[in-house]
């Protein structure tokens, strides 16, 4: 069997994929990848996507600059989900965020209330032109 064939894809042929930074283990950002998608990630060593909202592969990067290089991937124990172990690339510290920010999980609730927890590294109206 081949490796892609193991991965359980849902309904849509997606399965969820989170970016996990190397080195810190910070979860980064959540997206989904098809077949096509996973198959590119892994030729390139850097991370492609299914983009739902824009329906097609997104090349993450592509417009921002903010490539990820793909140092593992990993399988959970039901086949479902992936785990990419990223280097975040395009400007330091990484940004990985559309909102400028290292991660996409910047938010915290506190006191019920979502709290915004980490900064914004660059304007996202001087990322993306």
């Amino acid at each position: 069997m081949n490796w892609i064939d193991e991965v359980k894809w849902d309904a849509q042929g997606l399965v969820p994929a989170i970016a996990q930074e190397v080195g810190s283990n910070d979860v980064l950002m959540f997206a989904f990848m098809n077949r096509e998608s996973l198959a590119q990630t892994v030729a390139l060593g850097e991370a492609v996507y299914y983009s739902r909202s824009r329906q097609r592969l997104w090349h993450k990067g592509e417009e921002s600059g903010h490539i990820q290089k793909v140092h593992e991937l990993r399988l959970d124990c039901d086949n479902d989900v992936v785990l990419l172990k990223v280097e975040q690339l395009g400007h330091e510290p990484g940004i990985a965020c559309h909102t400028g920010r290292h991660s996409c999980f910047f938010q915290l609730l506190k006191d019920g209330e979502w709290k915004t927890v980490e900064p914004v590294l660059k304007d996202p109206e001087r990322i993306y032109k």
